[in-house]
């Protein structure tokens, strides 16, 4: 079975997330996406990171956080947020998520995060296994952007 590169799902923007102009809070953002990016793997991959933290003892932190806010979220709006696995190494994950107007036609803002895999029980940076590994060879799809500003320029409109 061949796995999906590009994952996707809906989110609707809460009162208790915005800001008094009604717009998604910035912090906030972070959250909606990070979120999204969990269901998505375990609904698409199996790969539910709460059981491999208990079961195994490991999981991912955030190492970094990269955000650009393109247009604002508004309060009740439904929103699309993709995501996906741009590149990985034997123990960091990268990944860029984007969240959209629900017709997809309007960028919202645009994430890069670093996961670090990282033993709970040892408490340190640890390496991912062989099937982590072919996980991730499988569903990785690198962008062709040699910057997070070059990225952003990618995918926000041109202005004519």
């Amino acid at each position: 079975m061949k796995l999906l590169k590009v994952l996707e799902s809906k989110a609707k923007i809460r009162f208790q997330d915005c800001d008094p102009f009604n717009h998604l809070n910035n912090a906030a953002y972070i959250n909606y996406m990070i979120n999204a990016r969990e269901d998505q793997i375990d609904k698409y991959y199996n790969l539910d990171i709460f059981t491999l933290a208990k079961t195994k003892g490991i999981s991912w932190v955030v190492g970094t956080n990269q955000i650009a806010y393109i247009k604002p979220a508004l309060l009740m709006e439904n929103v699309i947020i993709d995501s996906q696995l741009i590149r990985h190494t034997e123990n960091q994950l990268h990944v860029e998520i984007r969240m959209w107007n629900q017709d997809k036609t309007e960028l919202k803002a645009i994430l890069w995060s670093t996961f670090v895999h990282f033993n709970l029980l040892k408490q340190k940076r640890w390496n991912h296994d062989t099937q982590l590994m072919e996980l991730f060879k499988n569903i990785e799809e690198p962008i062709a952007a040699s910057s997070f500003e070059e990225r952003i320029s990618q995918l926000k409109p041109q202005k004519v």
